[in-house]
């Protein structure tokens, strides 16, 4: 299972279950279980889902598969928009003339989200009133709402339930776990039968937790139950026939039927308590009375009642539970928001009903009542919980302290906590976890996941427990035995280890980070915490694994392997097999684990770090679940429609009508100016292999100014003659008029001919990637050409992950010789404008800097070029360009910011390695520092380094560097000709010879040094810098760190490097 399979988060495993597959024992949803409730005992269900709520996927799926009801037929679906006027869709289907009589007495079904009643009002209220000549009529509500001004984004919504029941004399009842789900569900469908009802239940967190639950019934004994129920004869007895009567009487009905103790008040704690605490609500009964049986085992006399059924409001049973050592009543009520909760004239709906049975009440003692508000945006924890009923029970007029705090247990319990972000490869691994373990018929297992779409572009946590007991935990991980963060950034974000347990495992992704580079990619607090929880650290580099580096999607799985070597190594070979399933690449994922996951040693020094300056305030150590879906990144897609010339010269002859400007493109981000050709000419001899040369661009009028070290970039344009022969072979007419992506920026749309657009807009000769054969491949007709490329698209097996490893390194296979190589697959110009990248512009450090030439820019450029094994020349798109550009001719250039920058003081020494073209801004360097002397500053050391093969034939602007060396500009040029003796001489050579040089000009006189060019030497350079380092440390009598050194010297930009 994929992330791409997992079809909602409201479904067991994110993966839809046949209507026949729900019998106990069966690992479920919340709101599976009340569609399949719905479903099986509806004539029909009217949907008002808010899109990515998914309240009603399952339903949908059971009905385009045809599944039957209990009553013999497909259950109708009507998904409906939540607008004003929702429900008279489903008062008009239940009155309507053409209705079955016979169905009346069939329950009809509403599945809704809780910011949907608002607009449902109208029409429940007419059904109120015409109910005696109605369906049953039942809604299930997921008590979740969007709340624009909260904190939390999407807040559990009761409030909206018990304001409509109050005010429209509905039936309101709640579910306090998934376990009695499908139990609640089944009961206010009985429960319409006497007056219109309302099942409310927590919609953001228990709703979509995937769980075991044990005595699932399945359609039949759904059918049976109700059958069996409304025929019980208790239930036509005169005495007591109001709607509160007949609930009791429906409810002990319900018990004997199955067996259960459901009450319409159920009490939780000490057999004597002193105070109650009344809630309503899944999350608050569900934690309150767990927590107050755990409490009164330690003699403390307080006690939970929890409201199953709100309407009818029963006060004889309510006061029944009511035990008469009770002094205080504290009712915990939640109101629309905190406006509300400080408004002293404002009380909770729960409050008026509990004070209003107390005062007609016969007692002793009438205990005091008091209103705890909670808004709408509270999300409950044991923590919280635990201390306002610590406060109830022992009177206590404050928060517990820490030492004061009752801690849930958790025995029996194994807790595991995965963080990533939803873009990850491995996103998906957490939940396939639990579908592993879910395998052992041993274990109870519960998975849920969350998404906050607000931090890091989508972050996602998923907590799975374990345990031989039924579990219910309504609420985030907070002591995990296991914590997988597989992206450390969200270590910034959220305080990751304060929800693990003392001696725990951290497993943590670090993807090409030595041992040696841990400590500087940690912040002191989380280095802290690690320390001081004696937590196990391990590591998990995915850029040591070939497998996932060729195959990207195989990190779910790598996660996945990781997680059960280290947390449960009991299942990781049973594990193993089940994973790979016969899939080789996943055996080979298998055995690399070793080389991938290592663990980390967490050194006692990290206790005593000191804290970092300017540190980010608290964290918060959950998520705020503002989405049930991953942050969706993707525009829409444009449609690039091909127009005939005509209507866009209708647009520039009738402007008014058609909306045209004329305008010099504000709308593009990246400023452009058209520069011409000053001079070209070659930099090595025409008969040497690598073709460098130096081409200086007139800015004329352009008003183009560029800083020392700033790049340019060369919008280049492809090959007129390739063009025109791929114009005619593809039969495309070149006049055509089509809306295609700027290149400088994409989201800007352009209108070109296709000629136009292929030269100067369309990548159609770069090299394209796996997703364009797997598009390409849906537009085959050719049935083998449509699996070749299928398969080069997917990488569906090993021969065709080394064909398009191939084709892209040995090949190099371009867009336009895939179309050529499958005739089959002809996409329409505007769809080829779509799939295929638009041309990038091309950036080169410039070679000069404008205080010296004021109007003109230079670059000094390698032709790429190579014969690939058809014997076919290939270029480098902009550099064949910029080659083939003669003097005088145009060029629309623009200009990049770039790190390369000289020190704000003249007289900072500079110290410059440059490999090839990548002396090129030290070009600029020189020549700013000689005008700088010019105009009688004083300048510092400036120190040149460059290293190339040849001397005779790449010694790049040599004559200019001696000219600048008698000059007194340069004081000192290392050159390391590499294959001009027998022995190899690079750049670090030279640089060693003088170290002693670099030590005063680098540290004493607090210069900067600069690498530009390939990346290979980086390693050996900054050795060299290391070596300069130690060495004036240890004379000076001390021990430094050098390369935290050079990490200070980086963050001071005096350790500059520009490599590709």
């Amino acid at each position: 299972m994929s992330a791409s399979e997992q079809q909602s988060s409201s479904l067991p495993f994110g993966q839809n279950i046949a209507l026949g597959d729900i019998s106990g024992p069966t690992y479920l949803t919340a709101q599976t279980l009340v569609q399949q409730v719905a479903y099986t005992l509806s004539d029909k269900i009217f949907s008002y889902s808010p899109e990515t709520f998914d309240l009603d996927v399952a339903a949908k799926s059971w009905e385009s598969a045809g599944e039957q009801n209990a009553h013999g037929y497909k259950t109708g679906l009507a998904s409906m928009e939540t607008r004003s006027g929702a429900g008279s869709i489903a008062l008009g289907y239940m009155f309507s003339k053409d209705f079955d009589l016979k169905k009346r007495h069939i329950p009809q079904s509403i599945v809704a989200s809780s910011g949907s009643l608002v607009h449902l009002r109208s029409a429940l209220d007419q059904l109120a009133l015409l109910y005696n000549v109605a369906n049953p009529t039942v809604a299930h509500v997921a008590a979740v709402d969007y709340a624009a001004n909260s904190s939390t984004g999407l807040v559990t919504d009761y409030v909206s339930a018990l304001r409509l029941a109050e005010e429209l004399g509905l039936g309101l009842v709640a579910s306090a776990s998934t376990y009695e789900m499908q139990h609640m569900s089944l009961f206010a469908t009985l429960m319409a039968s006497i007056v219109p009802s309302l099942h409310v239940y927590d919609g953001i967190t228990v709703g979509r937790e995937t769980t075991r639950i044990i005595d699932v019934l399945d359609k039949s004994g759904l059918k049976k139950t109700y059958d069996a129920i409304l025929g019980d004869s208790s239930l036509t007895e005169k005495k007591h026939s109001d709607n509160e009567g007949r609930v009791s009487r429906l409810l002990k009905a319900f018990n004997n039927e199955l067996g259960t103790e459901y009450k319409l008040f159920e009490y939780s704690g000490h057999a004597e308590p002193e105070s109650v605490l009344v809630v309503f609500g899944t999350v608050e009964a569900s934690l309150a009375s767990q927590i107050a049986r755990a409490l009164s085992e330690k003699g403390v006399k307080i006690g939970v009642i929890n409201v199953r059924v709100y309407r009818p409001f029963v006060e004889e049973e309510f006061l029944e539970v009511l035990a008469p050592s009770v002094q205080n009543i504290a009712v915990l009520g939640q109101v629309l928001d905190q406006s509300a909760v400080t408004d002293e004239t404002e009380h909770s709906n729960l409050y008026s009903d509990v004070l209003a049975a107390l005062s007609f009440a016969t007692l002793n003692k009438t205990p005091a009542v008091f209103d705890i508000k909670y808004a709408r945006e509270q999300v409950w924890t044991p923590t919280s919980v635990a201390g306002l009923l610590q406060q109830v029970g022992q009177k206590i007029d404050h928060a517990p302290s820490d030492e004061e705090r009752f801690e849930l247990p958790t025995g029996g319990l194994q807790q595991y906590t995965f963080w990533d972000v939803d873009s990850s490869n491995a996103a998906s691994a957490p939940i396939m976890v639990g579908q592993l373990l879910s395998g052992d018929s041993k274990l109870n297992v519960s998975v849920r996941s969350g998404h906050d779409n607000l931090v890091a572009g989508g972050a996602i946590r998923t907590d799975i427990r374990t345990s031989a007991k039924s579990i219910e935990a309504a609420y985030s991980v907070s002591s995990a035995d296991v914590a997988v963060v597989n992206d450390p950034s969200l270590l910034k974000s959220f305080d990751v280890l304060k929800s693990v347990k003392d001696e725990a495992t951290v497993i943590l992704k670090l993807s090409g980070v030595k041992d040696d580079e841990i400590e500087k990619s940690l912040s002191t607090e989380v280095r802290k915490a690690l320390a001081s929880k004696k937590i196990q650290l391990f590591a998990i580099d995915t850029a040591a694994s070939a497998k996932v580096e060729e195959q990207p999607a195989l990190e779910s799985y790598l996660v996945q392997l990781a997680f059960l070597k280290i947390a449960r190594n009991d299942l990781y070979e049973t594990g193993v097999k089940k994973l790979a399933g016969g899939n080789d690449a996943l055996e080979a994922l298998s055995k690399e684990l070793d080389e991938v996951v290592r663990k980390v040693e967490v050194p006692e020094s990290w206790l005593t770090v000191d804290p970092e300056a300017n540190q980010p305030p608290l964290m918060p150590e959950d998520l705020n679940i503002n989405s049930f879906i991953k942050f969706d990144k993707e525009e829409p897609e444009e449609e690039y429609l091909l127009r005939d010339w005509e209507k866009v010269a209708k647009g520039l002859a009738f402007k008014e009508a058609y909306g045209t400007q004329n305008a010099l493109r504000p709308d593009l981000s990246v400023k452009t100016a058209v520069v011409t050709v000053k001079e070209r000419r070659r930099l090595t001899p025409r008969t040497y292999d690598r073709n460098i040369f130096h081409i200086e661009f007139d800015l004329g009028e352009t008003g183009l100014t560029y800083a020392i070290g700033e790049a340019l970039g060369i919008h280049a344009e492809n090959d007129k003659v390739e063009v025109e022969e791929f114009i005619k072979w593809y039969g495309l007419n070149p006049e055509e008029v089509v809306e295609v992506p700027s290149r400088e920026d994409a989201q800007v749309l352009e209108n070109r001919t296709v000629y136009q657009a292929l030269l100067q807009n369309v990548d159609i000769f770069g090299r394209p990637p796996k997703r364009f054969y797997e598009a390409l491949s849906e537009y085959a007709s050719d049935e083998a050409e449509k699996t070749q490329l299928l398969l080069l698209g997917t990488g569906g097996n090993q021969e065709a992950q080394v064909d398009f490893k191939r084709r892209a390194e040995v090949d190099t296979v371009t867009y336009a010789d895939l179309l050529l190589e499958f005739p089959s697959a002809h996409p329409s110009f505007h769809d080829i404008a779509r799939l295929v990248a638009p041309m990038k512009r091309r950036e080169y450090s410039i070679a000069s800097s404008q205080r010296v030439t004021p109007n003109s820019v230079t670059l000094c450029i390698v032709t790429v070029n190579w014969v690939d094994p058809k014997g076919r020349d290939r270029f480098g798109q902009a550099t064949r360009y910029l080659n083939a550009l003669e003097v005088g001719k145009t060029v629309t250039v623009s200009v990049k910011p770039s790190v390369m920058k000289l020190p704000h003081k003249s007289t900072a020494p500079i110290i410059m390695a440059g490999l090839g073209t990548g002396l090129a801004p030290f070009r600029a360097f020189v020549q700013e520092r000689a005008w700088q002397k010019e105009q009688g500053m004083d300048i510092g050391a400036v120190m040149l380094y460059m290293g190339s093969r040849h001397q005779k034939e790449e010694y790049l602007y040599g004559e200019e560097w001696e000219a600048y060396k008698d000059a007194g500009i340069i004081t000192h040029m290392g050159c390391a000709f590499s294959r001009d003796q027998p022995e190899k001489i690079y750049i670090q050579d030279r640089m060693r010879e003088t170290l002693k040089e670099i030590r005063q000009a680098y540290l004493r006189e607090e210069g900067a040094f600069y690498l530009c060019g390939p990346t290979w030497p980086v390693p050996d350079v900054t050795n060299v810098l290391e070596e300069a380092i130690e060495v004036e440390a240890k004379e000076a009598g001390k021990k430094v760190d050098s390369r935290k050194v050079i990490d200070q010297l980086k963050d001071e930009e005096r350790y500059v490097l520009e490599v590709y």
